[in-house]
Formats: C-alpha cells, structure tokens, sequence
C-alpha cells in the first residue's frame, strides 16, 4: 500500500514537471501572453486585452529566454519585421520592460511628424477620416477621439486615433531609422510614448523585439467591483480577435 502511495506521488510529480516543461517550451519558441495595461494602442488594443505573441516570427534573441539569459548574441533563424507589424520588445532604455507598438519606419527610413500627418521618406502617409471613437475612463468619464484610417507604404491599413493635430509630438523633426533598428508609434497617437520620445524610447533594436502581436485571446474591462459582476465585463467580441 505504501509502495503504491509512492508510485502514484511520483507518477504526479513527474507528470507536473512534464506539463511544466512543455509550458515552458512553447513559452520560450512559440507562443507567450502578454497582458495590455494602457492605452496607447487603442483601438487596436484595449486595456484589459490578453493576447498571445508569435515568438518565431523574427527568430530567437537572448530575450525570446526566460529571464533574457546571455546564451548567445544577435538573433538565430533571424526574420526581418514588416512595416505595420505590432510587435513587443524591450524597452532599449532599460533592456527589461515589455513594450508594444506598431512598425512604422524601417532600417534607413526617414520618419517625420508635421501636422499631425506621418511622413515617411518625405512622403506623406494617407489617412481617412473614419468617425469618432469614445474612450471610458475613470469614475465613468468619456473621452472622445477623432479616428482614421491610415494606410502605410506598402499598403497595409490600420486605425490611429488623434485628439488634435496640435500636440506637443505631432510636430517633429526628421528622425532618421539606424541600420538594424526600428521606429515604433502607438495607434492612439497623442497618448503613447513611443520611438518620438528619443531619451524613454527611442529606436527599437532588432534584438530587442520579443515577438509579433497575433490574437487577442481574452478581454475584459476591469470594471467589476464584486465578484459576481465578472461575467458582464468580458468582452467576448474581442476573444480570439486576429490583430491587424
């Protein structure tokens, strides 16, 4: 009998270790969660989105490793990202912090902000009025956006969200991409700091991207003050969302 007690408690532990590994395998090499704790990708993402990141989309750095472990420099099986992919790094400033944002410049590119209006390469972006969109924020309060469509060289279209095109960044000088990084914005474009802010973000070194923003898996709204309020906070429309 105790004999029989002892084989099953093996059996359990070697049965937890298994799960434990292949968890963290497909962690490390395919797939990880990540959480959204701000706003500065609305409307493509919303606090309170969950969302599963492709870690092979751009091969393997020493922060696609638990813990960023120095195993080895540069990237393995290395894939150049695309212009309008939405990605999460490392912050460069601190090497540690999980960021996400969209691609907009690539190695090489000149990128400018005038107006409001992206320029890339001295050209100016297409965007399209495309209605309001209307945040709720703290204690109920609603803040309204102006919304558009915005399509990159290349073709691809995403939504960008604009409160004015007079803020402090929507009139930039020429920022020019280095060899082997990259210039990231939030889609919420008065509401993100991002590449524009040169000394907190900055340019994104290829290294330091973690993965490509796939699907939204899970969403809620964080509103609920009691348990059995739950229910009526998820936003299931948004569970296993493509993102764009």
């Amino acid at each position: 009998m105790i004999q029989e007690k002892s084989q099953g408690l093996w059996d359990l532990f070697k049965t937890i270790i298994y799960a434990v590994l292949i968890a963290l395998v497909i962690r490390t090499f395919a797939f990880e969660p990540f959480s959204i704790p701000s706003g500065s990708m609305i409307p493509t993402l919303l606090i309170g989105d969950y969302l599963f990141v492709s870690k092979y989309s751009y091969g393997y750095s020493r922060y696609s490793l638990p813990l960023s472990l120095p195993l080895f420099d540069g990237r393995i099986m290395a894939s150049e990202p695309e212009r309008g992919d939405v990605v999460v790094f490392k912050l460069p400033t601190d090497n540690q912090t999980d960021y996400i944002k969209r691609i907009i410049g690539l190695p090489g590119d000149t990128v400018q902000l005038i107006g409001g209006r992206l320029n890339i390469n001295g050209e100016e972006v297409p965007r399209e009025r495309a209605g309001d969109f209307v945040v709720s924020g703290p204690n109920g309060i609603k803040q309204r956006f102006k919304r558009y469509l915005e399509t990159l060289p290349g073709g691809r279209t995403h939504e960008i969200l604009e409160v004015s095109d007079e803020g402090p960044f929507d009139n930039t000088g020429v920022y020019t991409v280095p060899p082997g990084h990259y210039f990231a914005m939030g889609d919420n474009r008065d509401s993100s700091r991002d590449s524009r802010f040169l000394s907190e973000v900055g340019y994104i070194p290829f290294v330091n991207l973690i993965g490509r923003a796939e699907f939204i898996f899970f969403s809620v709204d964080g509103s609920a003050l009691k348990i059995w309020e739950w229910p009526s906070t998820l936003r299931v429309d948004r569970f296993f969302r493509a993102i764009e």
